[in-house]
């Protein structure tokens, strides 16, 4: 059974949303979009909250092992990535953080035309709708995928603000305008008490359009070349396989670690490694699955007193009051994101911009991971290096499109990432040793007064420490001349033609944010790079003498 369609989306996570979202909205084209997932209908989705669930669930959740490796002390940990319309934008801890002006640049500068912050920025404004505080030049208020403040202030979290204050770390009213350093409550994807992904804000809007085909439960095993053409995409779907045609592009929107996977399988990736798992070559690219990167956290965690945490109020009676709060009103604990604070900060002032970030949020969880609360009260700082040099790398097992890729992210393989950890770790614990904070806490839990060193600091990191779920780079745009590469800056897979990859794979370096905002502004660049639309005219109000 084979179907023909202008354009072939594989993933509907967020940028393939975005995609296939904005090519029905812009043109008359007709597009087919294949997710291995089920329909986002699970109500763990739409609860910002449960969150805390979704990260265990495999039926919305592809929950990929690492391997073991020197920098998690032996152990594997569980990679999470949306199994579902929305993809990891559907099971993510909300957070909207776009990075800092220079890594965009940094982009640029690496060969990217088109990518520098300048570039970038009317496409992150052209997808969100901003309410809130922010100036308008930095920040949209007209896009479909809406970005709030929390409109609950917190105790504990005001007293840690005021703590970085008194280090001299100030208060930032917009971290995602002209500006990232400073502290401040998280901005995020949730409006009216429930959770905006990118599948209710561009997927399903566009369905009502009349020429955009949704199959769910679609799972891509194989892009089929003709010559150097991708022309058709095989999958199975319950127990068929079925071959949909693509009369003008495919484009391949399966994310950091399935991106790199499906290439692998389908003849694009480094020769020895395709030779090996009987796979015919189709255009040797050594960079498939090579760069791959992610945010590696280190928690600490205190034992509070004097001020009430999430632990207490979401326990016992606690929970019913909060589920008829959350039911009658859409607010409380149940509507709130599992981190409430962020920090961006330096670790040494010789440093143009942060290096690396410091979270908050007054609860804390059994082994440091989203798995329950504790039982008494707590609160958590989470601690990472915004942007890791340590790479990894995502590799097919075997010719077989179900066996998961082997996933290696290399966790703190560079001496420049232990050292910013071990940085960030010692700021926390500033943050927790101050003023007006200090007062609330009754003693450090994890890693504890014992841990002073920079050895035991970090040796506390490696046996605690886990992802913080942004992996990124493995399908890197660059230059074809680069053998390290695998898209130009146009998104076109080098060496065939027909073929795209839209998501964070591409990103040639890791922004200082979480992923999300900048996997939506990829999508919203793709899309008219796509359709072969005029780019959106660069602003920059930081900068307006260069326009």
């Amino acid at each position: 059974m084979t179907d023909t369609f202008d354009y072939v989306v594989i993933g509907a996570g967020s940028s393939g949303s975005v995609v296939a979202g904005r090519l029905v909205e812009m043109s008359d084209a007709t597009v087919c979009v294949l997710e291995a997932g089920p329909p986002d209908r699970h109500p763990f989705i739409h609860i910002p909250a449960a969150v805390v669930y979704t990260l265990a669930n495999p039926a919305i959740n592809w929950m990929y092992p690492t391997e073991p490796g020197w920098g998690t002390a032996g152990r594997s940990l569980v990679q999470s990535r949306g199994k579902t319309l929305g993809g990891s934008g559907s099971i993510n801890g909300h957070v909207y953080t776009r990075g800092h002006r220079n890594d965009f640049d940094s982009w640029a500068a690496m060969g990217n035309p088109g990518w520098s912050y300048r570039d970038v920025l009317p496409y992150f404004k052209r997808s969100e709708r901003r309410i809130g505080e922010g100036d308008d030049g930095y920040r949209g208020r007209q896009g479909p995928f809406v970005i709030t403040d929390i409109d609950e202030p917190d105790a504990l979290c005001e007293a840690f603000m005021d703590a970085a204050g008194s280090l001299g770390i100030p208060r930032n009213p917009d971290y995602n305008g002209a500006a990232q350093d400073g502290i401040a409550y998280v901005q995020r994807s949730i409006y009216r008490g429930r959770r905006v992904s990118p599948a209710s804000a561009f997927l399903h809007p566009a369905r009502k359009r009349g020429n955009l085909d949704l199959r769910t439960r679609a799972h891509v095993t194989q892009i089929i070349f003709e010559g150097r053409r991708a022309a058709a995409v095989r999958y199975r779907r319950g127990d068929r396989n079925e071959v949909i045609r693509a009369r003008r592009e495919i484009v391949l929107c399966g994310g950091a670690i399935a991106s790199p996977h499906l290439l692998q399988i389908s003849g694009i990736g480094a020769p020895d490694l395709l030779n090996g798992i009987g796979v015919p070559v189709v255009r040797p690219s050594a960079g498939v699955g090579e760069n791959l990167r992610d945010h590696f956290a280190a928690r600490l965690v205190a034992r509070i007193r004097g001020l009430p945490t999430i632990n207490e109020r979401v326990r016992g009676l606690g929970i019913v009051k909060e589920v008829a709060r959350y039911a009658l009103t859409r607010r409380g604990a149940l509507a709130l994101t599992p981190t409430l604070v962020y920090c961006f900060w330096k670790s040494s002032p010789r440093l143009p911009c942060g290096d690396i970030q410091v979270s908050f949020t007054p609860a804390s969880y059994p082994a440091g991971v989203w798995s329950g609360l504790d039982r008494f009260p707590g609160a958590t700082i989470g601690c990472w290096q915004q942007r890791p040099r340590s790479a990894g790398y995502v590799r097919a097992r075997s010719a077989d499109p179900f066996d998961q890729p082997i996933f290696q992210p290399n966790y703190l393989a560079e001496e420049e990432d232990r050292q910013a950890l071990v940085a960030a770790m010692r700021l926390g614990r500033q943050l927790m040793q101050s003023e007006p904070f200090a007062r609330y806490v009754e003693k450090e839990l994890w890693p504890g007064a014992a841990a002073q060193s920079d050895e035991a600091l970090l040796e506390h990191a490696r046996k605690t420490g886990n992802t913080t779920y942004h992996p990124m780079g493995s399908c890197r745009m660059g230059p074809a001349e680069r053998t390290d590469t695998v898209v130009d800056c146009q998104l076109r897979v080098h060496g065939v033609q027909g073929l795209r990859v839209a998501d964070a794979s591409i990103m040639p370096t890791m922004p200082a944010a979480n992923t999300n905002a900048a996997a939506l502004m990829i999508g919203e660049k793709a899309a008219d790079l796509i359709l072969g639309r005029e780019p959106l005219q660069p602003e920059d109000p930081d900068h307006p003498t260069e326009q």
